[in-house]
């Protein structure tokens, strides 16, 4: 379906195609200059739109999951096991052990995955199972007030201050058919900065020094920033992970993984809406919108917003300036408020306002809640091509009785 803009009906989210490809292009080049064998698992969490799955599959990239749902979609899409990156804590039993058999990526998060390993691996007592595992480290000592997880432990993964993670890799190594190829280093960071990552191949090092690992790859996971002005791009990180892996690996023998997701996605995205009412309750304007909150800020952790706004023509007169409109969404949530325009024109219904970077989590986090699902548009230049329609209720009630 192609369509102009102004003919489509808000809320609606749009996807910017040539925008997409050059955050692919960036990330591809920076990985083949900087380390030259490596490897992008694309994160399902972050979207797992089909289209957008579909488009990082002909171009080569693994999907990355984390539970036997994003699994069963990567398969749907034409995954096969052995391009397949297993990452998380809530792992299936019969998908984790598919994944193995077949010759994909799993990167060990428990005991309890280790318990079903041990189990697969005496089942299977004339083939080699090579792993990877996730290391839990203190990064916050490494970047004071950089982490998100701050002082507090994260929960993800084997603790190498507890010596957890050297026990995990003493069982795996008494394993005949066991092999620990990979490590998998991903944390999250509040700064996404470029000396979160230098630090966490530099734990790579250490790891591998300590335990005299012999490595097939290096996991860095995700965690990016990209698109920001004034923040760092594919193009900062990636040649000073390589100059701190190049002391302990060689890309000839350890390939690079990296899990992009909102540093790929999020540049590329807007979400739009109109306003369908205003009104003046004790001396404030409220501004009423068919977007919510809850659609791009589904964890209302966000403090602000990248947005502008599209002024219908339907206004003749002049506007006044209007000290504080407060723009909220459909919702009866008296918290559904996204930001406060302070001296501005004054909105009125037919107006839009677009909001920018909200590509990554926004889509997978949607609830269905007072309104459906909103429709994904496609645009290449001057086409608009719709690749989800809006849900209805015939979506809603699918798989239901009554």
């Amino acid at each position: 379906m192609a369509a102009s803009t102004e003919q489509l009906q808000t809320p609606y989210f749009v996807i910017d195609e040539p925008v997409l490809q050059h955050y692919y292009d960036m990330l591809v080049k920076s990985l083949s200059e900087s380390w030259g064998n490596y490897l992008i698992g694309y994160s399902f969490k972050t979207n797992s739109l089909p289209w957008l799955v579909s488009y990082v599959k002909r171009r080569g990239a693994y999907a990355e999951v984390v539970s036997e749902d994003e699994y069963s979609l990567a398969k749907y899409m034409g995954f096969q096991d052995d391009e397949i990156i297993y990452n998380g804590p809530y792992k299936g039993l019969k998908s984790f052990e598919d994944v193995l058999l077949a010759g994909g990526i799993v990167n060990l998060d428990s005991m309890q995955e280790i318990d079903w390993l041990t189990d697969l691996a005496g089942a299977h007592p004339d083939k080699i199972f090579e792993v990877g595992i996730r290391a839990n480290f203190n990064l916050e000592k490494m970047c004071p007030g950089e982490t998100t997880m701050g002082e507090v432990s994260g929960r993800f993964g084997f603790c190498y201050e507890t010596g957890k993670f050297a026990e995990a890799l003493k069982i795996l190594r008494s394993l005949s058919n066991v092999s620990v190829t990979g490590l998998h280093l991903h944390s999250s960071s509040k700064s996404r900065s470029v000396n979160i990552f230098r630090s966490i191949a530099q734990m790579a090092c250490q790891l591998k020094t300590e335990f005299n690992l012999n490595l097939n790859y290096v996991d860095l996971g995700g965690g990016y920033c990209g698109g920001m002005e004034g923040r760092p791009e594919y193009p900062d990180y990636f040649p000073v992970v390589a100059e701190e892996l190049r002391k302990c690996f060689s890309p000839n023998q350890t390939r690079l993984i990296v899990e992009p997701g909102i540093s790929l996605i999020s540049k590329c995205t807007t979400f739009v809406t109109s306003v369908f009412d205003t009104r003046d309750i004790k001396g404030t304007r409220y501004v009423m919108t068919d977007g919510s909150r809850f659609n791009i800020d589904p964890t209302m952790i966000k403090s602000s917003h990248l947005f502008h706004i599209d002024y219908t023509t339907n206004c003749s007169a002049p506007r006044p300036v209007i000290i504080q409109q407060i723009i909220s969404g459909f919702t009866c949530m008296e918290v559904d408020r996204l930001f406060t325009y302070a001296d501005q024109p004054e909105l009125i219904p037919g107006d839009r306002i677009i909001y920018e970077n909200v590509g990554g989590y926004t889509m997978s986090l949607n609830p269905l809640f007072i309104q459906y699902f909103p429709a994904v548009y496609v645009r290449n230049g001057d086409n608009m091509r719709m690749v989800r329609k809006k849900w209805t209720p015939a979506e809603y009630v699918q798989g239901s009785e009554w």
